[in-house]
């Protein structure tokens, strides 16, 4: 069915709806950066660096072109810190709406779930939502910024007023998972500061955990037995993965001088867990990962194409997909006839549509990466790196961004916005192209293998 959209645009799928969404912030956003007063020195950026940021910010990727700290005026940070508000905010929002409406069991209060159930959505519940994700950002992006203001202010010799605009621009930046710092090493120089990694790191989980999990953890904290399934999903596979990237990364760059070696153990730990907490879609980075072994770059690698989990901010292919993926798996190898976990059945068609998800994003990520390395003199490892630093909407990097030329730059801008609108746009159409057939074809089994 076709309907008026967005500013009276006409559209033929709700999911467009987004799509729209993120073009209109995008745009206004490179219109704000264009303004001569938007830089430090006064001069009017290029078109594709205002493009570039804004659609960085949006997305809340944190990959840049220019530094942060030295490039853009008060104003311009200004505005990056609104776009990456705007950005994390509409996302939660928009992703917690379409759960209403294509789930049944997501975790949300009785009274949303038993309107998911008739497939109903009044303007109340809308309100609700709303409601709830700003009470829900404002709590952590607040305690964040009230901690981070003090350690800056009495660790760091900071004034007070400078002290606090830091503090609020990294909560905000960390919460949403956007990853942009103001500082023109990003977070290196807290390498050994356990306190602020520590600070970053917790905001940044609970940001890329998603708000239905954070309402029914909110609901049922101690009683795990009664969550729903994407909650024991999201939260298994959040902690598998924060201890195994930890274990990782503390391990390989032990040794190494240019990373971690010269830490003491605490500070390797803490260390160690920020650089497996940032992978899943954050992008501040306490290592300079030009300087990382191959083996760290590659878990890396695997850590942002996952990223976090469903309606929060944090990209990838989310935490629940990749679980489903490893559950089919599993299944098969055992030779079980359903996909079931915590004594719950996964339907066919969610495995199909985690299937579909997986497959989009590694045709994307290679297509991409391809374009990198035909538009750029820089090697496979790099490129992949930046690429999948995009599409995961992560910002981390080995440093190449800036370097790239403008056509690969705008391959970039490309990855990130897919990887941001992708996931949510490509679950909720699959979920609504569901249908039921009146016929079925006679069976026939490929060889496999």
């Amino acid at each position: 069915m076709i309907r008026r959209g967005f500013l009276g645009i006409r559209v033929s799928h709700p999911a467009q709806l987004v799509v729209i969404a993120f073009l209109v912030a995008i745009a206004v956003g490179t219109v704000l950066l264009l303004a001569p007063f938007a830089t430090a020195e006064g001069g009017r950026p290029s078109v594709v660096t205002a493009l570039f940021t804004a659609t960085s910010a949006v997305c809340v990727t944190g990959l840049v072109t220019v530094d942060t700290a030295t490039y853009w005026s008060g104003y311009g940070q200004g505005v990056i810190l609104a776009l990456i508000q705007l950005g994390g905010f509409g996302i939660m929002t928009l992703a917690s709406l379409a759960a209403i409406f294509i789930s049944h069991r997501l975790g949300l209060r009785s009274r949303l779930l038993a309107r998911a159930e008739t497939g109903a959505l009044e303007l109340g519940d809308v309100r609700r939502i709303l409601v709830g994700v700003a009470k829900f950002t404002v709590v952590f992006e607040v305690a964040a910024m009230l901690a981070l203001t003090a350690r800056f202010w009495l660790a760091y010799d900071e004034s007070l007023p400078r002290a606090a605009w830091l503090g609020l621009f990294h909560a905000v930046s960390a919460f949403n998972n956007a990853g942009f710092a103001l500082f023109s090493d990003s977070l290196s120089g807290f390498l050994a500061d356990p306190f602020v990694l520590l600070v970053i790191a917790l905001v940044v989980i609970a940001g890329g955990l998603g708000f239905p999990v954070m309402m029914e953890l909110r609901a049922e904290p101690r009683r795990w037995r009664r969550w729903s399934l994407h909650t024991k999903l999201t939260v298994g596979m959040t902690a598998a993965l924060l201890v195994l990237g930890t274990v990782a990364v503390s391990a390989l760059e032990w040794a190494n001088p240019d990373t971690l070696g010269a830490l003491n153990s605490g500070e390797t730990a803490s260390a160690g867990f920020f650089s497996a907490v940032m992978p899943r879609t954050a992008g501040f980075n306490a290592i300079d990962y030009a300087d990382v072994t191959e083996s760290t770059q590659l878990i890396t690698v695997l850590l942002m194409f996952i990223g976090g989990g469903a309606a929060g901010t944090a990209g990838g292919i989310k935490v629940t997909t990749a679980a489903v993926i490893i559950l089919m798996v599993w299944a098969e190898l055992r030779g079980d006839p359903d996909v079931s976990r915590f004594g719950r059945r996964i339907p066919p068609v969610a495995q199909r549509q985690a299937l579909a998800v997986v497959v989009i994003g590694l045709a994307a990520l290679f297509g991409g990466n391809l374009l990198l390395i035909g538009l750029s003199d820089f090697g496979i490892s790099q490129t992949l790196f930046e690429a999948t630093s995009a599409f995961g909407t992560v910002g981390l990097s080995t440093g190449i961004t800036g370097l790239l030329p403008v056509p690969a730059q705008l391959v970039l801008v490309a990855l990130m916005f897919l990887g941001r609108v992708g996931p949510l746009t490509l679950g909720t159409a699959l979920v609504l192209r569901e249908r039921n057939r009146l016929y079925r074809f006679p069976e026939e089994r490929p060889i496999i293998g």
